[in-house]
């Protein structure tokens, strides 16, 4: 399944819009049913608003009512890690998800989300707030 997911990572890293960087990243989260959201970094000429590929498939997922997101897959020229703010989203969507980030030339690293943001901030930590 992996290899599937990564496949529609990359379909979807040609999709991107990235006039600015030059940067296209495409991304595929799995859910525990199965399905398959895909998403693409969006730029901006007012640089931040743009969106990554990452938080476009997990919020599309949200959106078609996929809330257990188990994997994710992540297709950049270099196979480079998400950002900051997407691994913040990662935790909050999907803290045990396995994460696979894909190179142009084939090379695919496997983490999870907990590697890539330990001691994350999460909902545990709203002790005063009702979370999910």
């Amino acid at each position: 399944m992996a290899a599937e997911l990564m496949q529609a990572a990359q379909r979807m890293r040609a999709q991107a819009y990235a006039p600015y960087s030059r940067f296209t990243v495409g991304a595929a989260v799995l859910d525990a049913s199965g399905a398959i959201t895909g998403g693409c970094n969006v730029e901006n000429a007012s640089y931040g608003l743009a969106i990554c590929a990452e938080r476009v498939a997990l919020t599309g997922a949200v959106a078609a009512g996929r809330r257990a997101p188990v994997a994710l897959a992540v297709a950049s020229e270099s196979g480079s890690a998400p950002c900051g703010a997407c691994r913040q989203v990662m935790l909050e969507l999907g803290p045990d998800m396995k994460v696979y980030l894909g190179a142009a030339d084939g090379r695919v690293t496997e983490t999870t989300v907990r590697a890539l943001l330990p001691l994350g901030f999460g909902p545990s930590d709203l002790a005063d707030a009702d979370a999910p």
